[in-house]
């Protein structure tokens, strides 16, 4: 009998253990992974489908709808379903947001925790947005001595932010954050670069979250150039978003300028600590697989 999660069911989670449980996942079997983009305008239709053997199966469709906000609806909706590997059965369906906050944010966070200098204190994220707020939760766990500061194309939105969140300061000139920080994390929709290689520092980790569509960017040719890049799933992010996407086909870069996914551990890591380290999280089903595991296991233990 398959059982429904709510969103209340995050109490029961951390943002530790969660990345564990992701970094765990990759130990298993390759995910099968499919994904189908529908396209009108400017809406978004993402069905995404993963298979691990001896984890389970999930189907994960997604709806964005950049217009939404303006008539007071979320933009991103959807639904998600969880099935046993061995019989095919239903085994719980999940809150989209749910797992779509937790597998997002938890992904960005498996790679600071990678590759971020663990001394990191200056935290810019840029967008102020609802997977802004996940960020700032997620690399709160993971770097507790960090001051937080936000920037947002509207002021009014980064200030409303600072507002809910005591403590975070705001940015007014993003050159000058990004500069700042040991640690960029980046969620907006942009179709243009707005993060400038000439801006990036020495040390820093770049996490480049927003873009998920072949016209979209949030950083520069330069920016691709200058850091050592990394993705969760090479399948996932190198051949339909434009971060990786554009300068692959203008030949900024080559293939073998994507050192490392999820499925290389021993190889996703810092060498240097002056070296600028940079993540694309493009998302992909076999996360929200992994996630969904996690979520429906944690809940079970705070039942016992």
């Amino acid at each position: 009998m398959s059982i429904s999660i709510p969103f209340t069911a995050e109490r029961h989670l951390d943002w530790i253990a969660l990345t564990d449980a992701l970094a765990a996942g990759h130990d298993m079997p390759t995910a099968k992974v499919e994904d189908v983009f529908l396209y009108q305008g400017d809406n978004t239709l993402l069905n995404r489908s993963a298979w691990i053997a001896g984890l389970g199966i999930l189907v994960k469709a997604a709806t964005v709808f950049p217009g939404n906000p303006a008539k007071g609806k979320p933009m991103v909706g959807g639904a998600v379903n969880l099935m046993s590997d061995e019989d095919g059965s239903l085994r719980a369906i999940l809150d989209f947001a749910l797992v779509t906050k937790w597998k997002t944010a938890g992904d960005s966070l498996l790679a600071a925790r990678k590759l971020a200098r663990p001394d990191s204190r200056n935290i810019l994220i840029v967008g102020a947005g609802t997977v802004g707020r996940s960020l700032l939760a997620a690399y709160g766990a993971a770097f507790p001595d960090a001051s937080f500061t936000v920037w947002n194309r509207s002021p009014s939105g980064a200030q409303a932010f600072a507002a809910q969140n005591p403590g975070v300061a705001v940015a007014s000139d993003l050159e000058t954050a990004v500069r700042a920080a040991d640690i960029v994390t980046s969620a907006t929709m942009s179709t243009t670069p707005i993060i400038q290689g000439d801006w990036l520092q020495p040390g820093q980790h770049i996490d480049l979250i927003g873009a998920y569509r072949p016209d979209m960017r949030e950083a520069d040719d330069a920016a691709i150039k200058r850091a050592r890049v990394f993705v969760d799933n090479r399948h996932t992010t190198m051949s339909h978003i434009g971060e990786l996407k554009t300068p692959l086909d203008n030949g900024i870069i080559t293939p073998d300028h994507v050192i490392a996914d999820y499925y290389d551990m021993s190889t996703f890591q810092r060498h240097d600590p002056d070296e600028i380290t940079l993540f694309k999280n493009g998302g992909g089903a076999h996360l929200d697989l992994m996630t969904a595991d996690y979520i429906l296991r944690a809940v079970a233990d705070a039942a016992d």
